[in-house]
């Protein structure tokens, strides 16, 4: 078999929180959505770590210090230290701190905790780009983020300051919907200048350095919702992943999933790190997932069988991306996945 939904098509018999040292969650349509714990998230953390699974929370959000980040998951009902917590902030910080003196001055245009961050590299956050910065960060500073932050980015840049991002999210998930993210901000920036940052966050691979260096993660499991950031930058990071079906990313875009964005598991919330993954086995150009049996025939893909709407999806997985080979699948999928209720 070509392509399946995994990276391993035997699945795991083990439970991922057994047959991982580390996970590495993402936080935003992970574990919370607009602050709140989503359903099944804080009993399946509390169970995997119970289990042995070391907990580390990975997030591009740069808005608030670890410490704010860990006291919030803790609130929710899963004791957290600040050290669990690594964000796009402490990457791009270290990115930022590796071709800048020790004690120069950055112009921040984002929120505490990137300002956090820059202190704990010996560096010193401005405001002004009057203030002869070494350097201009951008990061996610809430709905509240001033217009005029973005000019004096702008003001810096055109000086030939050198610009860094934490990272280039167009979205974030809020309790309301799906809302502007730094990435978003960080195009208003580039279109004023002309310029391009240098991106820390996920997907790209200071980001992963960062988790490692922290984690000291020797079996990590990448957690997350987005295909484009967590999945993509476990892929780039050659470590497995687990994709979770309660933020942005639906089933219709997993199956469209290009290589770098598919999965080695997916499942419908955090309770898929207690269980183990069924194997998905191929039968010439069809493909098994516990009852379902799924195949990419003229324009759609068609679903047989009945049972746990993600084996059905597992297995239509398998089908799309072996008919895609290493583009996206254009496939219709609409019905069948109507039919697994995704």
């Amino acid at each position: 078999m070509s392509q399946t939904v995994r990276t391993s098509p035997g699945g795991s018999e083990r439970a991922l929180s057994e047959a991982y040292d580390t996970a590495l969650l993402d936080l935003d349509g992970v574990v919370y959505t607009g602050g709140e714990a989503i359903a099944y998230a804080v009993e399946s953390l509390l169970a995997a770590r119970a289990g042995g699974m070391h907990l580390a929370y990975v997030t591009n959000n740069a808005l608030r210090p670890p410490e704010v980040v860990a006291e919030h998951i803790t609130e929710l009902g899963v004791p957290t230290e600040a050290a669990d917590v690594i964000n796009s902030a402490q990457a791009v910080a270290r990115l930022i701190a590796e071709q800048v003196p020790r004690g120069s001055k950055v112009l921040v245009i984002g929120g505490e905790g990137l300002r956090s961050a820059l202190r704990e590299r010996g560096l010193v956050p401005v405001e002004s780009a009057e203030d002869g910065p070494a350097a201009v960060v951008q990061g996610y500073g809430g709905p509240e983020l001033a217009w005029g932050r973005f000019a004096e980015a702008c003001y810096a840049i055109a000086r030939g300051v050198p610009w860094f991002a934490s990272n280039t999210d167009l979205t974030i998930p809020s309790a309301r919907g799906i809302a502007p993210g730094n990435g978003a901000a960080v195009e208003v920036v580039r279109i004023a200048t002309g310029a391009e940052p240098q991106v820390a966050g996920k997907p790209l691979p200071p980001m992963h350095r960062e988790t490692i260096l922290r984690t000291g993660a020797e079996r990590p499991l990448v957690v997350g919702d987005r295909l484009d950031t967590d999945i993509e930058g476990a892929f780039n990071g050659e470590v497995d992943s687990l994709l979770v079906l309660t933020g942005v990313t639906d089933a219709a875009q997993l199956l469209a999933a290009p290589p770098e964005h598919r999965p080695t598991y997916v499942d419908t919330d955090l309770r898929g790190l207690l269980t183990g993954q069924p194997e998905v086995t191929a039968d010439g150009e069809s493909f098994r997932c516990g009852s379902f049996v799924a195949r990419a025939t003229g324009e759609a893909l068609e679903l047989d069988g009945d049972g746990e709407p993600m084996d059905g999806l597992r297995a239509l997985c398998a089908a799309a991306w072996t008919a895609a080979g290493a583009g996206t699948c254009g496939l219709d999928a609409g019905k069948v996945l109507a039919r697994l209720g995704l």
